[in-house]
């Protein structure tokens, strides 16, 4: 089957809470529901949007965390990666920024859309030591340095 290519220029908002964790969703790709991956919160910059706008945007669409530009940092991490989701070749630029968020903070898939609302299996939060010891997948590979720079920086 031939997938429609799609070109993307994402922020990824990557919430710290006080221990230095950081929030990933779980979840999968439609067209493969048995392989599920963790993945950091973001999305496409929408027209005349910057990224740091997209990513603060996505934080309260998909979790459900308001939080304003001056909380914002970084960015820690950019890259062009390649992947395939439901119809859709994907060529996504990513922009990582970190939000820290207060210890307990609630998570809500309220304002998800509901492809994303099918396709979610639910949350954690992971530690660098954590993601470099999991077998598990997750997303982008580089994670636990990223993390470890955010926390660096604090």
């Amino acid at each position: 089957m031939t997938k429609i290519p799609l070109r993307r220029f994402t922020g990824r908002a990557l919430p710290i809470d006080e221990q230095g964790r950081v929030l990933l969703l779980h979840g999968f790709d439609p067209a493969r529901p048995d392989e599920p991956f963790w993945y950091t919160i973001g999305g496409a910059a929408d027209d005349g949007e910057t990224l740091q706008e997209a990513a603060l945007r996505e934080l309260h669409e998909e979790v459900g965390i308001r939080a304003g530009a001056d909380q914002l940092t970084g960015p820690y991490g950019t890259g062009t990666i390649e992947f395939f989701f439901a119809e859709y070749a994907v060529t996504q630029d990513q922009t990582f920024f970190a939000v820290r968020v207060p210890e307990g903070v609630t998570i809500s898939y309220e304002h998800m859309e509901e492809l994303e609302k099918d396709t979610t299996l639910g949350h954690r939060w992971w530690s660098a030591e954590e993601l470099e010891a999991t077998d598990e997948v997750y997303f982008p590979e580089d994670l636990a340095a990223i993390v470890r720079k955010i926390n660096s920086a604090a």
